[in-house]
């Protein structure tokens, strides 16, 4: 099997993560997995938030917790969030944004980090709290959250991959 093919069937969502850094070059490579994913006609709507800052962290951490109604961390004590938002003036802006976050948690698999798709990044980001962030970081323009990729190093073993399912793929032949 050819490594990107073992890299989709292999990857597991991790719930459970340690508190060790991730080095700033395995980041980066990660970074740029999600820059190089497919966007309706190249318009690269997306962009990333990197956050490897704590109280930033922590603060995304306690907006998305109280969207759900709970205290509890929603990013499972990984150390790093990387939040994608994208340009609401590309029409294929939510699909844009789903391939990064896809090319974010393949890359990372293949760095031996554990990741995890967090919801609620939209409701967080059309927030005023969240609208304040994206000014202090000199962000302008309508963005719309598409999704937290957490990541860290894995507490735990993942599960392995669920059975598919019989009637998953059509063939029209």
């Amino acid at each position: 099997m050819n490594q990107v093919l073992d890299a989709i069937i292999t990857r597991r969502s991790v719930r459970s993560y340690k508190p060790d850094p991730i080095p700033e070059d395995v980041l980066e490579r990660i970074l740029t997995a999600g820059q190089y994913a497919a966007t309706g006609m190249n318009r690269q709507s997306p962009i990333i938030l990197a956050v490897t800052d704590k109280a930033v962290r922590d603060e995304l951490s306690a907006m998305n917790a109280a969207i759900m109604g709970t205290d509890k961390d929603p990013f499972y004590g990984a150390p790093v969030v990387l939040v994608v938002l994208a340009s609401k003036a590309a029409p294929t802006y939510v699909y844009d944004g789903s391939l990064v976050m896809g090319n974010l948690m393949l890359a990372a698999h293949a760095e031996g980090l554990g990741s995890c798709w967090i919801h609620r990044a939209k409701e967080e980001f059309e927030s005023e709290e969240g609208k304040a962030l994206l000014r202090r970081l000199g962000i302008d323009g309508e963005y719309e959250g598409i999704g937290h990729c957490i990541l860290g190093y894995a507490a735990e073993e993942p599960k392995a991959a669920a059975p598919r399912k019989q009637d998953y793929v059509y063939w029209l032949r």
